[in-house]
């Protein structure tokens, strides 16, 4: 018997089952080790710690974030039935519905189990806000070609957990910080090493600031229209709106997609970070079409764009939501559309 056994979470891509068509798959578990666990299992025998993956346990991102309790239930008597010393989940990267997962996973086996949990992922990914204060984050790329650069972190920072052993700060163990502040006492006062960073500073050498600034995102706001009564005015929404049956199958949180469709094509949301009842009761509550054809009717607005474009943003990252806004805002001005109205939930 190993000394240390570990229990690996993977979704149903790392575990080769298949992509988005099998994102909707209950949770299963496996003995050993499963994907990118072998790269893990590597990492360890590097390490000469004698810790071994004896199980992994698999869920579909769309059942586990759709049916989150039940999930939750399911995966956690998955990962007891190996009576593990520390569970990994992921790495993630920037998959916001597995990053989702991956926290969730990690706070209710440190809760519930009272182990130790590690994941991984992409500092955009919405997990990473989300569960960075409970459970350690190993700071990723963005995208599954950071795997050979997660896992040695990962494994080193598990290693390190299950010895007991004293951690460093987030940049030497490469976590993300988890806004948790220690007390230490240096050589020089703060007026002293604010003096010699900015004396690195003037020179162009290398400094690290003891507190970085929040970057924030500004916009430069549009110019007015000028008269709105001649404008053709496109809907835009976060709120989920979609045709009957949600036919693109655009996620409940942390979607990957976004759709176009006709404005008299309304049916129901897919949002699953509100109640849906009045919504699917009447989607003009969210998208309000009906109003908007009236103002057209009374020559308020010069023209209701035909087709609306519509995403969940119910943890979808900042990254993915650009992305989004950058392809379809450019057929939104091939087709002389000059104001858009954004709602949301």
């Amino acid at each position: 018997m190993p000394e240390y056994k570990i229990v690996h979470y993977i979704n149903q891509f790392f575990a080769n089952i298949g992509g988005e068509e099998k994102a909707d798959i209950a949770p299963e578990k496996r003995d050993g080790v499963v994907g990118p666990g072998a790269g893990l299992q590597g990492e360890f025998k590097k390490l000469g710690i004698d810790a071994q993956i004896v199980g992994t346990v698999i869920c579909g991102d769309s059942y586990f974030n759709e049916n989150l309790d039940k999930a939750k239930a399911e995966v956690l008597d998955m990962i007891k039935s190996f009576s593990p010393d520390l569970v990994i989940a992921g790495p993630a990267f920037n998959a916001g519905r597995y990053g989702t997962a991956c926290g969730t996973v990690a706070k209710m086996v440190q809760d519930e189990l009272k182990i130790p949990a590690i994941t991984g992922m992409y500092i955009e990914n919405p997990g990473a806000d989300m569960f960075k204060k409970d459970v350690y984050i190993v700071s990723t790329k963005d995208s599954a070609a950071g795997m050979r650069n997660a896992l040695p972190v990962i494994a080193k920072l598990a290693s390190k957990l299950l010895k007991k052993e004293e951690l460093g700060t987030p940049e030497a163990e490469g976590y993300i910080p988890r806004g948790i502040r220690k007390v230490l006492f240096r050589e020089k006062s703060g007026a002293e090493r604010a003096v010699d960073m900015l004396i690195q500073k003037i020179k162009g050498e290398a400094f690290t600031t003891e507190y970085p600034m929040p970057d924030f995102d500004r916009v430069t706001p549009g110019e007015a229209i000028k008269d709105i009564t001649k404008a053709k005015i496109a809907l835009v929404t976060s709120g989920g709106i979609v045709p009957s049956g949600n036919p693109d199958h655009i996620e409940s949180s942390s979607a990957s997609k976004y759709g176009r469709y006709s404005i008299d094509d309304m049916g129901e949301t897919a949002h699953g970070g509100y109640d849906p009842t009045y919504a699917n009761q009447d989607p003009n509550r969210v998208l309000p079409v009906d109003v908007l054809k009236d103002l057209q009717k009374e020559g308020k607005i010069g023209e209701l764009y035909p087709y609306y474009y519509t995403t969940t943003g119910n943890g979808t990252s900042v990254k993915s939501s650009k992305a989004f806004a950058t392809e379809f805002a450019q057929t939104l001005v091939k087709d002389g559309v000059q104001a858009v109205i954004l709602t949301s939930t």
